[in-house]
């Protein structure tokens, strides 16, 4: 896997509170010779420090045998260091196959308590790139942006 600098966009939101959030991850369109779909994983922790919480994670979910999927989730590096590694996988509810070039809508739990977090989309690919980019908000939380370079695209949390 081809190395790629972490990358750490965005700032910090505060205004006031609302039921739901929901963040859309864009997947681009690569044109390389060999394209395999990202492993991703998308997660919060508090601004403070602490325990993260999983949102969702796209992994190779059916593949089996020697090298099943959950072996190369330490590629997602940020993510398995900050505690994924201790997950119990399939996770219901957050676990799922990788997906295809496009844009796709994750909710935060609704139990989310209010305060500062750091958003974190993590994504790494076969024979390809790996970046993770991180994006401050607040819960409640007006609409925030960021951008990856390569591997990720836009990445907007926005209120329901």
């Amino acid at each position: 896997m081809r190395y790629i600098p972490l990358l750490t966009l965005g700032g910090m939101i505060s205004t006031p509170a609302f039921a739901a959030t929901t963040v859309n991850v864009t997947i681009p369109r690569l044109t390389v010779a060999e394209y395999h779909r990202p492993y991703m994983a998308v997660w919060l922790e508090p601004a403070g420090g602490g325990a993260i919480r999983t949102l969702s994670l796209w992994y190779d979910t059916k593949k089996g045998g020697n090298e099943p999927g959950t072996k190369w989730l330490s590629e997602l590096r940020g993510w398995w260091r900050k505690g994924g590694k201790n997950l119990n996988l399939p996770a219901d509810g957050i676990s799922g196959a990788t997906r295809n070039p496009g844009s796709y809508a994750i909710s935060f739990p609704a139990d989310l308590k209010p305060g500062a977090y750091v958003l974190n989309v993590e994504a790494a690919r076969e024979t390809g790139g790996r970046e993770l980019v991180s994006l401050p908000i607040s819960i409640a939380a007006k609409p925030a942006r960021a951008s990856g370079k390569t591997e990720l695209g836009i990445i907007t949390v926005s209120a329901r």
